[in-house]
């Protein structure tokens, strides 16, 4: 397969600087090996007017069949159908954005030791692929790439035989793309997008795949109108990880959309922007007004159940007043991505005796929670089905028993003040309900009398007249631990099938 870049440029900003983008010198003719072939690196033309890179790669048939090409779930099954004979290795998509990440890794990344300013710098780009399989032709390539931003998408179709006009077009199409993109989004675009117009992978499809995905993916698959198609095919259909990516992407969309953190973009502030013109994310408002009522309780020790990705932990760990911190969450990925946020390895031995992370579940009983000062459900109860809160509920209140508990969860009625959440939709596509002001109140006030708590409501966020707050908290409170035998257990609260969970076992 072919693939060529190009740039133009002037003497102040010569198009030359490619070669610092992808750190492959225009004076030079590279090649790399891989393990299907080989990938050549040159120019065919470099000056400060205009620069182009070309990577040619050269595939292996020999090699391909070798290493069991195509064998199961998520290979071109035709290549080892063919064998040796077969057109497949020279037109293999996923072949050709294998290389591209390998012999361009840092100008993906957006990386350039030499020049670090070029990889934030859009620029004129020009890419074109003289024979991409596209299965769904030139309307899926629109469908595609039209989204990203690129000022002229043109996908011409290959015709089977020119000799023979009436044999119609193949299914290849000559593909230019033109328009002013930073260089690494478009090598990203390209490395998701190639194979996906393939509909084929040459290799064994595995869960990292999914985060393979969203890595190249970060800022614009999420809001791409053809996502879940992107998902599907990239992932060789596989239905669970494509779940699993979608249900992923949701969460960046909506974390954008109401300005909630995804990961580690949320603390990059531009200084220059006035503060009046940057509205405060309601994550802020949420994690401010937990803190504050945490401070309010004279609370030592916390549990932050259903912790995510560990960003209320860290929060915490950044305040001595806190002498222990256990995050627990029933997604272990969601741990790992705490440990890596918190950096738990390298954390000193002091910090490391505060925090905790645990894995569990909420519908069990676990003699771990008990004994804490607090403990906070952030955002945690709308993702249970409502035949499931009795079972937490005896789990936080009954059991577990802190002193005081915090539960926030969505107003459905602030929704539509949402201008990006289509009417009649939850915030997030894992949300089993979504509670009005009278709905929450009416349950918390159920769970205090049962449990013995005392319960007052805070409006987190703006607190619209009309529609209240966008996030809505309880503050449950008892002054002491009275022996558990006083407060329901769990036969008070049978499940839809009737059956009556024992202490330990799942509700």
């Amino acid at each position: 397969m072919f693939l060529t870049i190009s740039t133009t440029g002037s003497p102040e900003r010569p198009a030359t600087d490619l070669g610092f983008l992808l750190h492959k010198h225009p004076g030079k003719a590279q090649a790399f090996s891989t393990s299907h072939g080989t990938a050549h690196v040159f120019y065919p033309e470099a000056a400060a007017e205009r620069c182009t890179a070309a990577l040619l790669l050269e595939v292996d048939p020999v090699a391909l069949v070798r290493r069991g090409q195509g064998k199961g779930r998520g290979g071109a099954p035709d290549a080892a159908l063919a064998q040796y004979v077969n057109d497949r290795p020279y037109a293999a998509s996923s072949l050709l954005a294998v290389a591209l990440s390998g012999v361009f890794r840092s100008a993906l990344g957006g990386k350039c030791a030499a020049r670090p300013e070029l990889p934030e710098q859009a620029r004129p780009l020009r890419v074109e692929i003289p024979a991409l399989p596209a299965r769904g032709g030139p309307e899926l390539v629109h469908r595609l790439f039209d989204p990203l931003g690129w000022d002229l998408v043109r996908a011409e179709p290959v015709p089977l035989d020119e000799r023979f006009p009436e044999w119609g077009d193949s299914r290849y199409v000559r593909l230019v793309l033109e328009g002013e993109l930073k260089l690494a989004d478009a090598l990203r675009q390209l490395y998701v997008l190639l194979p996906v117009l393939d509909d084929a992978k040459h290799y064994w499809i595995a869960p990292d795949e999914v985060d393979k995905l969203l890595r190249a993916g970060d800022g614009w698959l999420a809001a791409h109108p053809e996502n879940g198609l992107i998902s599907s095919r990239y992932l060789a259909r596989h239905k669970r990880l494509t779940q699993d990516a979608l249900e992923r992407l949701e969460l960046v969309r909506l974390a954008e959309a109401d300005g909630s953190e995804v990961e580690e973009l949320d603390n990059a502030v531009d200084e220059n922007r006035d503060t009046e013109e940057r509205p405060v994310p309601l994550a802020v408002h949420r994690r401010d007004a937990i803190l504050a009522a945490l401070r309010a309780a004279g609370a030592a020790r916390v549990l932050d159940l259903g912790c995510g990705q560990g960003q209320l932990v860290q929060a915490l760990l950044g305040d001595p007043a806190y002498t222990e911190i256990v995050g627990m969450d029933v997604s272990v990925r969601a741990l790992n991505l705490a440990a890596k946020r918190l950096r738990l390895e390298r954390m000193g031995e002091r910090q490391s005796t505060r925090v905790r992370l645990l894995q569990g579940s909420l519908a069990y009983t676990d003699k771990r929670l008990a004994g804490y000062d607090a403990a906070v459900l952030s955002e945690v109860i709308e993702h249970l089905d409502p035949e499931r809160l009795p079972a937490l509920e005896y789990a936080v209140f009954g059991s577990a028993r802190p002193r005081t508990v915090l539960v926030t969860t969505p107003n459905v009625e602030y929704n539509v003040r949402w201008e990006s959440l289509p009417a009649g939709h939850a915030r997030h596509g894992d949300h089993r309900f979504e509670w009005t002001r009278a709905e929450f109140r009416a349950w918390a006030g159920e769970v205090a009398r049962r449990h013995g708590y005392a319960v007052e409501f805070v409006p987190v966020g703006d607190d619209d007249p009309e529609v209240g707050p966008p996030t809505q908290m309880a503050v449950f409170t008892t002054a002491d631990h009275p022996d558990h035998s006083d407060h329901p257990k769990p036969s008070d609260h049978p499940d839809r099938t009737g059956h009556t969970p024992k202490e330990g076992e799942a509700a």
